[in-house]
């Protein structure tokens, strides 16, 4: 009998609360308008656009100068991740920020340079991000030059061949409008409910007749209905009493001048 009394507890409860949602649905969707127009302020006019820009290498190790055989295939295939690291080292993202003479270190423009081994394949992506479309391929087309002539003096192989020149990139990658304001609209919404359903289980005021019995287990035997117009007449005619006496206070003071 108790798990059943509990169950109807937390059935109404539940009731009550989605009740009371639809009935701040109002304010639930101003919170999330106003959330989203700010996540759309913030990213429109506040976050530099970013620009990537992308070439990419062949790199192929020749045991043979006249044929291509299978191990070199394999081979290339497996030292991948070194051609990855020589692309971002110190010799390379140093040599190209003294080549077009940028103001910054080899740190920050580093965490600006990627270069991956798409699908275990013999061609390394090199990615360059930049706030300039210009920037960012110029960088990319002279990390690929550099990178080219590191790989081929350290590992020892033939050449390294061009397959994309760098893009000139017209759209920046970030930041997404879109999904900045859609975030906005989402946390908005939630946060929301959260306020609106934490203050209703904090509320802990009696508003009904269900509520004495309910939270209190007395039964009421009558409700006195409150009489607003006549709480109403009643400060009426307190405020004409009290400005009667005002003018007659006044009159008083303006007699005795007078008689003065």
């Amino acid at each position: 009998m108790e798990s059943n009394k509990r169950t109807d507890k937390i059935e109404v409860n539940l009731g009550e609360i989605f009740g009371l949602l639809l009935h701040r649905m109002w304010m639930i969707l101003l919170a999330g308008f106003i959330c989203g127009a700010v996540g759309f302020i913030y990213s429109n006019f506040f976050i530099t656009p970013q620009y990537q820009s992308t070439t990419k290498v062949y790199i192929l190790n020749k045991q043979n100068s006249t044929s291509v055989t299978y191990s070199d295939v394999q081979l290339s295939t497996t030292l991948s991740k070194d051609y990855e690291q020589l692309v971002t080292s110190r010799y390379v993202i140093e040599g190209v920020i003294k080549q077009l003479s940028l103001n910054e270190t080899y740190e920050s423009l580093v965490g600006r340079v990627s270069a991956v081994n798409t699908n275990d394949t013999r061609i390394i992506a090199i990615t360059v991000t930049d706030p300039s479309a210009e920037q960012a391929q110029k960088i990319a087309n002279a990390v690929r030059d550099l990178a080219a002539q590191h790989i081929t003096q350290v590992m020892d192989i033939e050449a390294v061949n061009v397959v994309d020149s760098a893009n000139l990139p017209t759209a920046p990658v970030s930041p997404s409008i879109t999904k900045w304001t859609l975030v906005g609209i989402v946390i908005g919404i939630i946060v929301s409910i959260i306020i609106i359903i934490v203050r209703y289980l904090l509320d802990d005021t009696i508003k009904s007749s269900e509520d004495i019995e309910k939270y209190l287990g007395i039964s009421t035997l009558a409700l006195i209905p409150m009489n607003h117009a006549e709480d109403q007449n009643s400060d009426r005619r307190k405020s004409s009493h009290n400005n009667g006496n005002v003018m007659k206070g006044l009159n008083d003071a303006k007699s005795k001048i007078f008689k003065s």
